[in-house]
């Protein structure tokens, strides 16, 4: 395990959260790593290498790296649900599945409308249970991070499964390429990054739907990807580094990282406090002194 001196560059006074001064590196050795989840009673961190087909697994009480799953349906983000179930966005499968307590897998939708995804990008779970995700379509675009196909839907968008009847909604339908999604700690706002628009948008959330959609914040530098909140309801964003905005969309701090191209980043640890960061072909973390919200 490296380490490396990790110092933010603050830009507003507001900002006053403090940690290490340094990054461990934790893993070194992917192709394209993404979709980072803290999975707490097991005390390990699953992230995905996209290009090389596999999930591996980070062990909090030795720092061993192994393989979690391979072949593993090109997966790019994950979460977890209430029952601590795990939900992935499968590029290769262009499915939502959820891996069920004795891991069997279960595919939660594939189709809109009659029509296959794109390739499922990030995902969250609310409080009810209802799974959100996004749809750009990154992993049909080439056979490097999935499996070329035509697209079948008119665009990239934003879906709701319903989780009573299993129903999906189409919630958003005009982005470019939808990519990371957050809720605030009371699920009231859901941020949502368009990486080929250069912004994250915030979405008032009302029942199985979304209003709005304003602009939150435009990215400084690098586009945004990965989304995380924390309990005093900052954003921090996967965005060439890692940044930290206001609710009110002020941009606070910027975090550099030695691989600047930041996919994403989650909050774990046994106190969620613990910042988990992927890039390029590694991963990150940092002790802070706070905490992400209770949905990851």
């Amino acid at each position: 395990m490296s380490k490396t001196l990790a110092s933010f560059e603050v830009h507003d006074a507001l900002f006053k959260v403090a940690g290490d001064d340094y990054l461990e590196c934790l893993y070194s050795g992917g192709r394209w790593v993404e979709g980072p989840v803290y999975v707490p009673h097991g005390k390990y961190l699953l992230f995905s290498d996209i290009p090389n087909d596999r999930m591996l697994r980070w062990d909090e009480t030795d720092g061993s790296v192994s393989v979690f799953r391979s072949p593993a349906g090109y997966t790019n983000g994950h979460t977890l649900d209430r029952q601590g179930r795990l939900v992935s966005c499968e590029q290769g499968r262009r499915a939502v599945t959820r891996t069920e307590l004795d891991g069997s897998v279960t595919v939660l939708a594939d189709r809109w409308d009659g029509k296959r995804f794109n390739s499922p990008n990030d995902v969250v779970v609310d409080s009810t249970g209802a799974v959100w995700f996004t749809d750009p379509p990154y992993g049909i675009t080439s056979d490097y991070e999935g499996i070329r196909a035509e697209q079948e839907i008119d665009g990239c968008h934003v879906y709701r499964i319903d989780p009573g009847t299993g129903e999906v909604a189409r919630v958003a339908d005009d982005f470019q390429r939808p990519n990371g999604l957050a809720f605030s700690p009371d699920e009231r706002t859901l941020y949502i990054a368009d990486t080929a628009g250069g912004h994250i948008r915030s979405f008032a959330v009302e029942g199985a739907g979304l209003r709005g959609g304003e602009v939150f914040a435009e990215s400084p530098g690098g586009h945004f990807d990965g989304l995380r909140v924390d309990v005093e309801g900052r954003v921090w964003a996967a965005a060439g580094g890692v940044r930290c905005f206001d609710p009110d969309g002020t941009l606070l701090a910027t975090l550099p990282v030695p691989q600047p191209a930041v996919s994403n980043l989650v909050f774990g640890g046994p106190k969620r406090n613990r910042l988990f960061i992927t890039a390029t072909d590694s991963v990150y973390s940092l002790m802070l002194n706070t905490n992400g919200a209770f949905r990851l």
